[in-house]
């Protein structure tokens, strides 16, 4: 869980090094039947992992009963950070399997949320504009669109004809949204009745990301495996050493084996429809359904020391000390880990994280933005293609038998223990797509798209994407620079440039096409894909 918690340090940031762009990719999902199965109650307290063959484990591993069921289309769902939002375009985004269509409207300031179809022949809005006068236009036949969804001008209707425009079918069916912590929501259901939701009912709400005093690094990533997988890794601590092996996310100076794995002591509290609240070694954790998983920690303490004394009594000398990452501070400053783990459809989804702290605020002065995203995204590249395959020996198991598949004997699978039996209990056993979609994962593409990082996070990232293309101009002009240097040098007449003036400029000639080739390196292993090899880690 602490994985991406050095994004927010510069000792952590290492030259990452990247090339040129690829398609999109278009991802296949196959169709087969949904099967729901029924549920079967049991009570739960307080939860740690065991082992499936013990005795009061099964009844963990049957469907549950709930008195009360989790209405996944009554919450509140993250779409993306505003900061990374154009004004000056539609963006589309998927929610839930709802294709969607973010715009600004300047005529009311105020960020829209409509259903990404146009009501005339159904083609995308998301590819459409926003025109003179701050409407959004459909590029298909030019349907001009209010902030309302009503239809303000059909360019093919008789200036003096009946106002077909009018009609409740040319409207496009309009999500409630609001903003809250920097991040643009939405309620996954046009019906008016939830027009004022906003006034009843609000996103969790957490205080530090709109604080002044604290400093906030944020990232979104699209992820190639689905909602499930991806919450549940963040809420495992115990992956960090292995995984992330050499990032210095974790250290130990006391190591059974080369990684410094470890015992964890980690603890569910309370579990219900709205999620569950867990204590491990660096402080409180909750899990507010369905998409909010955070944290607060300790920069300069842990909860583990070598003489804890242990529930039977005895001391415990087998736990070494945790080394935080960040350097001691004062037990006053505050650092927290935001994950918004999204569901985007079967085998998709999306992570917004954020790691706000009240200490080394100057840092995100002096330090881009693109230069804090190069870690969380190896970070997430590390471990991707583990978790797309294990979803797909999940996906075959069943979500019902995660417990009887998946053999959880010690305290650190705690967290992601909880998670399926909240999902079990409450959610249904997996997200309710509501038919969009049977249930089946897309096939695994080929690596590079997997691993493709451009599409998934730099063409979206107002960051990224400014840097990516800047420095692909500092590319072309060092490759410029080196051409017509060499040019010099063999233009230049015999006699007209000495003997060192001609290495000089041949020797910048040289640096200067290195430097180029080096620079598309680091552009293609920074914005567009970069593999992670553990077998040489």
């Amino acid at each position: 869980m602490e994985a991406l918690r050095a994004s927010s340090f510069p000792s952590f940031h290492r030259q990452l090094i990247s090339t040129h762009t690829f398609p999109k990719p278009i991802v296949h999902i196959p169709s087969s039947p949904r099967i729901i199965l029924p549920a079967q109650k049991s009570n739960f307290k307080n939860f740690t992992a065991i082992s499936p063959t013990a005795p009061s484990t099964e009844e963990s591993i049957q469907p549950e009963k709930s008195e009360k069921r989790f209405e996944w289309y009554e919450q509140w769902y993250p779409v993306w950070p505003v900061r990374d939002l154009d004004k000056r375009r539609p963006h589309a985004k998927k929610v839930m399997g709802i294709d969607l269509v973010v715009w600004w409207d300047r005529n009311e300031n105020a960020w829209k949320v409509f259903e990404d179809s146009c009501p005339h022949r159904m083609a995308p809005l998301s590819e459409g504009r926003i025109d003179q006068w701050g409407r959004l236009q459909c590029v298909y036949h030019g349907w001009c669109f209010g902030g309302a969804g009503d239809c303000k001008f059909i360019p093919q209707a008789p200036r003096h004809g009946p106002p077909v425009h009018t009609s409740s079918k040319a409207c496009v069916a309009v999500y409630p949204s609001c903003l809250q912590n920097g991040i643009l929501w939405f309620w996954p259901n046009s019906d008016p009745l939830f027009k004022n939701i906003h006034s009843t009912k609000k996103p969790h709400f957490i205080p530090e990301l709109d604080d002044p005093s604290y400093s906030t690094m944020i990232i979104s990533r699209e992820i190639g495996y689905g909602y499930e997988i991806l919450i549940e890794n963040l809420m495992d601590p115990a992956h960090i050493p292995y995984a992330h092996y050499g990032m210095n996310i974790l250290s130990c100076t006391l190591k059974a084996d080369r990684e410094g794995g470890r015992p964890l002591e980690i603890s569910v509290q309370k579990v219900d429809v709205d999620g569950f609240t867990a204590k491990q070694i660096f402080g409180d954790n909750y899990f507010i359904a369905p998409c909010l998983f955070y944290g607060h920690y300790s920069p300069g303490g842990d909860d583990q020391s070598t003489n804890k004394t242990s529930s039977d009594g005895k001391k415990d000398v087998g736990l070494p000390p945790v080394p935080t990452v960040l350097p001691h501070v004062p037990s006053d400053k505050k650092s927290m880990l935001i994950f918004y783990c999204v569901p985007v459809s079967p085998g998709r989804s999306r992570l917004i994280f954020a790691a706000p702290r009240n200490f080394a605020v100057w840092l995100d002065w002096i330090i881009p933005r693109w230069v804090l995203h190069m870690t969380p995204n190896l970070i997430l590249d590390s471990d991707l293609y583990l978790l797309h395959v294990e979803e797909r020996k999940l996906r075959d198991v069943g979500p019902l038998n995660w417990h009887k598949a998946c053999y959880v004997p010690t305290k650190a699978d705690a967290l992601p223990a909880a998670f399926r039996r909240w999902l079990n209990k409450y959610g249904g056993t997996q997200v309710d797509w509501r038919n969009k979609y049977s249930g089946e994962v897309p096939p695994t593409p080929p690596k590079e798209q997997l691993f493709d990082r451009y599409w998934t996070h730099t063409v979206s990232c107002s960051s990224c994407s400014v840097a990516y293309k800047r420095l692909n101009v500092l590319k072309t002009a060092l490759q410029v620079i080196s051409v017509a240097l060499v040019g010099v040098v063999a233009a230049a007449k015999q006699g007209a440039m000495s003997v060192a003036a001609r290495y000089y400029v041949a020797s910048m000639a040289v640096l200067c096409f290195v430097a180029s080739k080096w620079l598309s390196h680091f552009i293609r292993k920074t914005f567009i894909y970069h593999d992670y090899d553990h077998a040489f880690q």
